[in-house]
């Protein structure tokens, strides 16, 4: 069993809740806008990490990260990308993989909008973490974590705060 902290839209700065959130898990997976190398920095102290470029990303964090990631966790294959869209409704560009990889698990950042949805069509668990940076439209700091064992996503948690 794994235990994984998800945060997406950091866009230069970690919320403070961070460090309490994920102090129990065993990875931090970042699904882009990172912002800064130094949330990158900060993460590494802590936690193992993965993480893929967004939008924002400046040419050096291209350079240091890819645009996808397709992986194995505990049994489970995972898409990690920053645009995805969602269940009904995917960047048409991230259905493309997601058809050809079939993963158990898509993760997305992005819309800065916090969403966990099942995919009957296609069979996949959907999880967007919202946005945990300062700056967006976003009213909330939202983060999630979840564990991974045999095949299955369980005991899901959120942190979702007023932005302040």
């Amino acid at each position: 069993m794994k235990r994984i902290g998800l945060l997406s839209d950091t866009h230069g700065s970690l919320p403070e809740a961070w460090l309490d959130f994920f102090k129990d898990v065993d990875e931090i997976w970042h699904a882009g806008d990172i912002g800064t190398p130094d949330v990158l920095k900060q993460i590494e102290s802590r936690k193992p990490w993965r993480a893929v470029f967004g939008n924002i990303d400046s040419l050096q964090l291209r350079n240091m990260l890819p645009e996808d990631l397709v992986f194995d966790c505990e049994g489970m294959k995972v898409l990690l990308t920053h645009i995805g869209g969602y269940p009904g409704k995917y960047e048409p560009r991230a259905k493309t993989i997601i058809l050809r990889e079939k993963p158990g698990l898509f993760v997305c950042g992005h819309s800065h909008i916090l969403k966990v949805m099942f995919d009957e069509k296609l069979n996949l668990l959907h999880i967007n973490p919202g946005a945990a940076g300062r700056f967006g439209l976003h009213q909330s700091i939202t983060m999630v974590r979840f564990s991974m064992d045999a095949g299955r996503v369980l005991d899901l948690e959120i942190y979702d705060k007023p932005r302040s």
